[in-house]
């Protein structure tokens, strides 16, 4: 173990690269890519990317460096698109801070703004290494995203509120991508099935526990800090864990109710909030939180030791915000007895 000085995360050259493949002759799209490199984010699902690789024993100045930094991008890219259509489907005011591009420029710059970085994507991935298994990997993960996207509407027209439900959404909505983040680098190195089964399961049970976590907080949440209204979900008749637990109670009745009408009723945010805390159905949707967390970090056990296994660096920097804290509050927890384990993989995990 050399000191964590060794780990390298995405920095100021993948910010670099990533602006590089968003450049258009068009300005508008310049103009979105541009919003898109200046608002920064935490670049979790690059970073995952990055520590996956060094685990796997890649690193700065290898060969393969320049194949780990693109695929960081492209699957920074493929979120990215993603953003842009969900605030528009989700009539969204802002993201990151900044004015959600549909409202800037439009819905049909800022839908073919995100097919421009989709097309992006595919360029870059047809010049690395296993080009056509990430591609594939690539599209069967998008395809996961719009299916979650969709179902999740389904539902909540359907009222078709159940666990199954619930765990396919949030599994296309996020750890759908996480997993992806995770695995590829397995598959771009040629790592051994074993490796990169235990990648994945990082990668999804990462993201599972982080949309959970998300959930939690949109029903829970201080809305100084989030940045946004407590009850959303509810509002768009959306049962998230802590409300599936409700369904399967004795106050099941009521709550649907509430769903169903979208919290329309004044108190209906706070009547869901009260029951969910005096049931204990916050507290069994921390702990299904912890047992997806302790999932993901008990996988990278097989990886060996690395030093993207090391003391966790302060990671994202300063511009961390406040939800982002609060996240991280909310889900501060910690395994013990794994050796080299907590990871910063597994150290990533905590910093929700």
């Amino acid at each position: 173990m050399t000191g964590v000085a060794a780990v390298a995360l995405p920095d100021a050259a993948f910010e670099a690269r990533l602006r590089e493949v968003l450049r258009s002759r068009v300005e508008f799209i310049e103009l979105i890519g541009d919003d898109l490199v200046a608002a920064g984010g935490k670049r979790v699902r690059p970073l995952i990317t990055y520590l996956a690789a060094q685990a796997l024993g890649a690193g700065p100045g290898g060969a393969t460096w320049r194949h780990v930094r693109d695929l960081g991008v492209g699957v920074e890219l493929l979120h990215s698109a993603s953003l842009l259509h969900d605030d528009l489907i989700d009539d969204a005011d802002t993201r990151r801070g900044q004015q959600a591009a549909f409202r800037r420029f439009g819905n049909v710059v800022s839908v073919m703004s995100g097919d421009f970085m989709l097309s992006r994507l595919l360029g870059l991935l047809s010049g690395l290494p296993g080009s056509p298994e990430l591609t594939r990997l690539f599209g069967e993960t998008a395809s996961v995203i719009c299916e979650g996207e969709v179902l999740q509407f389904q539902v909540a027209a359907y009222a078709d509120y159940s666990w199954a439900n619930y765990l396919q959404v949030i599994h296309g909505k996020t750890a759908a991508l996480t997993e992806l983040a995770a695995v590829a680098p397995a598959v771009l190195l040629g790592v051994p099935a074993a490796e990169r089964e235990a990648l994945a399961t990082y990668g999804r049970e990462f993201g599972m526990a982080f949309q959970m976590q998300d959930d939690l907080l949109d029903l829970t949440g201080d809305e100084q800090r989030t940045g946004k209204p407590v009850g959303g979900d509810l509002r768009e008749g959306k049962a998230t864990g802590p409300v599936l637990h409700l369904l399967d109670g004795p106050h099941a009745d009521e709550v649907r109710e509430v769903l169903e009408r979208r919290a329309a009723q004044p108190g209906d945010v706070a009547r869901v909030q009260g029951l969910a805390q005096q049931s204990g159905a916050l507290a069994a949707t921390r702990e299904e939180i912890r047992r997806r967390a302790a999932r993901a970090t008990s996988a990278l056990q097989s990886l060996g030791s690395s030093e993207a296994q090391g003391p966790w660096p302060v990671w994202p920097p300063a511009r961390s915000s406040a939800a982002a804290k609060q996240r991280h509050s909310v889900c501060h927890c910690r395994t013990k007895g794994a050796g080299e384990l907590p990871a910063q993989l597994n150290k990533l995990t905590f910093q929700m």
